[in-house]
């Protein structure tokens, strides 16, 4: 057995790359990431023990929308040092224009559980989150299941 040392990277690929590459240059600075790689077809940041890329797609996938519920990705979680940290990306989404979906609220799988979600200009899903202390490897409490409604099949309305 090994114990793995947290997640190297996210590679996300776009449909609008224009918009994409606008909003991931705007948004991973400020949480942190410096970018280490901006091209024709990708762009890579760096920081807080992992990097997040976005490729442009494929031509015949250009214009596509993300769905959660198909196989492969659901969302992807970026860990805060703060309930305050959440709250700062939020604002920050709202002076950029972004979706976003819920939050920050609090949430139940975790004791102290706080978070964001929302979505880049494709619809991918991301969620800032804060949980303290050690989270479910406290103690012997299972994680619980959420009372949160399914947000893949009753998706709150977008404006």
């Amino acid at each position: 057995m090994i114990e793995v040392n947290g997640m190297a990277h996210v590679i996300l690929t776009v449909s609008q790359w224009d918009r994409a590459h606008t909003f991931y240059g705007e948004l991973l600075p400020f949480l942190g990431l410096k970018k280490v790689y901006d091209g024709n077809n990708f762009l890579y940041h760096v920081g807080g023990r992992t990097a997040v890329g976005i490729q442009r797609s494929a031509p015949e996938h250009v214009g596509g929308r993300f769905v959660a519920n198909r196989v492969g990705l659901h969302h992807f979680c970026l860990r805060a040092r703060s309930r305050e940290d959440v709250d700062r990306v939020a604002a920050k989404l709202r002076d950029m224009g972004a979706f976003i979906d819920r939050g920050p609220i609090e949430g139940d799988w975790a004791p102290g559980y706080y978070f964001l979600v929302f979505e880049d200009p494709d619809g991918i899903r991301l969620e800032v989150n804060f949980i303290p202390g050690k989270g479910l490897l406290a103690g012997d409490s299972p994680l619980s299941p959420s009372s949160d409604p399914d947000w893949d099949q009753n998706p709150p309305p977008r404006f």
